[in-house]
């Protein structure tokens, strides 16, 4: 359900419009300003999909559904019904006081990963040192059996602590996120490590794209790799779903990986490719694909980031396309670049762009008026409207950039000052921060990647973020290639949220041999 549905509902329901209202397990940590004199919990069993069992509710969900009966000046009412042989269990638990346990030895990883790039540590000594800061020093020799401790005396803690420590770390290593030096006692970060903390994703994501990114990899491959990040392994599964999965599945333009329907993997596979294609789904899998739709963005520009520090240029350009291509809701080089604009992408518009030339969203632009009243021809004042804002809205882009000079050594850096001015009219205000994305769930910022490659070699050389507003001057460097002759040059300005409005421009440097320095001056 949308947040405003769900919000003129409980409201509703609170002015007495609404004398039942029936909720879900998940919502139930929605449900705060909702008060009943009676609750029903029908059921205290979910399914869990991987390991194809119902499990029990936790206890904290249970006691958040309890704490919605309540009645002023009377008395409330909740009613569990659960299998009979869960009865004692829930009255033990759901009357007594709940201990609360720490969960940071199973979180750790990405934590240590975390600090190491901020250099909070940097030994393992400074790590355990840490660890005596935290809830789950306190809660070790509280409840040592919950931990696996055998005793709880200062030396007993202090190997668990170290034994946590070194199995921490040596995982991070065995993912290239951090280093450890040869006497096995300092850390210091890697880029990966770097990225993974940057982006806050989990070490295992980044160090699963640098295996499976290859020189070659194109926007099918990138979709598939991302498809498989750690962080969609919290996505539901729920019972009988297949049938509806199927279905959906036989529209799709590319075929799902392996894997059967309980699979985080083809089910996120799945939703991309429906959102791609506009596919209407039902209410679980749409709340589903909101959640995919947010956590996606910042996974591709992780992969952006990977893949230009391993110098691959094809890699971190289809995940530059594949951004845009979540946030407007359209296959690249399958759709019209024209079905970006609200209500242009019905297939009678459509017919009618191709058959007026219109492609592009600069060609909506340049329309006469007389071609453009017959292309909206049937739409409200309001939807007209709507596709004048995103089209004025649209980023158009003007660059100017220059280089010291054109010969250049060889393995020496190369600096671009670039100026980059929006094309914008003062009648429309201040320059848009947030994307037009009417398929997109929330909102999202405006922004560009700087890319200087060398194509002939699939060589990616430099990248950098930027963010444009009405103009910008900003500069980028890069080393060029260790090779003599001349070098033909790409750069590219790619947007994370729009299609069709990159641009690309050619670099021509003249390589000339590195001049040999005298010894005996550096020395």
């Amino acid at each position: 359900m949308a947040p405003g549905d769900r919000s003129a509902v409980m409201a509703m329901f609170a002015a007495g419009s609404l004398r039942v209202l029936v909720a879900s397990r998940e919502a139930c940590w929605a449900l705060d300003p909702v008060t009943a004199h009676t609750v029903v919990i029908m059921g205290a069993e979910r399914f869990v999909g991987r390991e194809h069992r119902y499990a029990d509710y936790a206890v904290p969900e249970v006691l958040q559904m309890m704490g919605r009966a309540s009645a002023e000046g009377g008395q409330a009412r909740c009613v569990l019904m659960c299998m009979a042989n869960k009865r004692d269990f829930y009255k033990k638990f759901l009357y007594e006081p709940l201990p609360v346990e720490s969960r940071l030895d199973a979180q750790l990883h990405d934590l240590m990963n975390a600090e190491v790039v901020a250099k909070t540590i940097e030994n393992k000594q400074d790590a355990v040192d840490y660890l005596t800061w935290t809830f789950l020093y306190r809660r070790l020799p509280q409840n040592p059996n919950y931990y696996g401790l055998q005793g709880t005396s200062h030396q007993q803690l202090s190997d668990y602590l170290s034994e946590l420590i070194e199995s921490t770390l040596g995982d991070l290593a065995a993912a290239k996120c951090v280093t450890v030096d040869e006497d096995e006692v300092d850390v210091a970060p890697t880029n990966l490590g770097m990225i993974a903390a940057y982006y806050q994703i989990s070490y295992l994501t980044v160090e699963m794209f640098a295996l499976s990114l290859a020189p070659k990899t194109k926007l099918r491959g990138v979709l598939d790799i991302v498809s498989a990040a750690d962080e969609f392994d919290a996505l539901p599964i729920r019972h009988r779903e297949g049938a509806v999965l199927a279905r959906i599945a036989a529209r799709l333009p590319v075929p799902l990986p392996d894997g059967g329907w309980a699979s985080p993997r083809v089910r996120t596979h799945l939703l991309l490719q429906a959102h791609f294609s506009r596919l209407t789904l039902p209410a679980d899998l749409a709340a589903d694909q909101a959640w995919v739709l947010a956590g996606v963005l910042p996974l591709l520009q992780a992969m952006v980031d990977v893949a230009s520090s391993m110098g691959w240029l094809a890699p971190a350009l289809a995940a530059m396309e594949l951004s845009q291509m979540a946030v407007q809701a359209v296959w690249e080089g399958r759709d019209p670049l024209v079905r970006q604009v609200p209500y242009l992408g019905d297939e009678r518009r459509a017919a009618l762009c191709r058959t007026l030339g219109v492609e592009t969203v600069f060609d909506v632009m340049d329309m006469e008026d007389g071609d453009r009243a017959r292309l909206l021809e049937g739409l409200g004042p309001g939807q007209v409207a709507e596709v004048a804002e995103y089209v004025n809205r649209y980023p158009n882009i003007e660059v100017a950039f220059s280089l010291e000079g054109r010969v250049v050594e060889a393995g020496q850096s190369v600096r671009v000052a670039l100026e980059l001015e929006r094309e914008w009219d003062e009648d429309e205000g201040d320059v848009p921060g947030n994307v037009r994305a009417p398929f997109f769930p929330g909102e999202r910022a405006e922004g560009w990647w700087i890319v200087v490659a060398e194509p002939a070699a699939q060589a990616l050389l430099a990248v950098k973020r930027i963010n444009v507003g009405r103009r910008l001057s900003t500069a980028l460097e890069f080393v060029a290639p260790e090779r003599v002759g001349p070098a033909k040059l790409k750069m590219f300005l790619m947007c994370d949220a729009y299609l069709g409005c990159d641009q690309e421009f050619d670099i021509e440097l003249d390589l000339i041999p590195a001049t040999e320095e005298d010894s005996d001056e550096e020395l």
